[in-house]
């Protein structure tokens, strides 16, 4: 092989190389950032056993919120309908937050409580997060919930 030949194959080579590498990197680094939403009866059936860290989603259920004077720790329950969560969160909630409303909370699971690390609460009347929608869509339709005027858009499906 004429060794112009050689250099450029070389080259080529290492150029492949590189790009391969970065791109490992980069999908590392995209994967551990990923938290992917989960509801309570997907967690209490365990599907969620493979992430450390993960949103849940559902409704705060009714009755369930407590907070300790002078504490910043908040307590609650998540429902989807199937299976209630109990979350606990310190620090300050959403203004938004309150019960029977859509809430999405990043943490982790500890001893059969979700640690929640952030929580958000929907932004209006009308909108749900879609995956947190078309899972409560999917649990009403199996209870045989009937479709309201206050369901959340998206909430119900096709």
């Amino acid at each position: 092989m004429h060794p112009l030949r050689k250099r450029r194959l070389l080259l080529v080579l290492a150029l492949v190389a590189a790009a391969a590498v970065a791109t490992a990197l980069v999908a590392l680094a995209l994967q551990r950032n990923v938290a992917y939403l989960y509801t309570p009866s997907e967690v209490l059936r365990g599907e969620a056993g493979g992430h450390a860290r993960f949103r849940l989603g559902g409704m705060v259920a009714a009755g369930s919120f407590k907070r300790a004077p002078g504490s910043m720790e908040a307590h609650f329950d998540v429902d989807d309908g199937d299976a209630r969560l109990p979350v606990v969160y310190t620090g300050i909630l959403p203004d938004l937050f309150r019960e029977k409303q859509a809430v999405v909370a990043t943490g982790r699971m500890q001893g059969g409580v979700f640690v929640a690390e952030q929580v958000l609460a929907k932004h209006d009347e009308t909108y749900m997060p879609k995956e947190v929608a078309d899972k409560m869509g999917a649990a009403h339709r199996k209870h045989d919930v009937p479709a309201s005027a206050d369901t959340p858009a998206g909430a119900e499906g096709p």
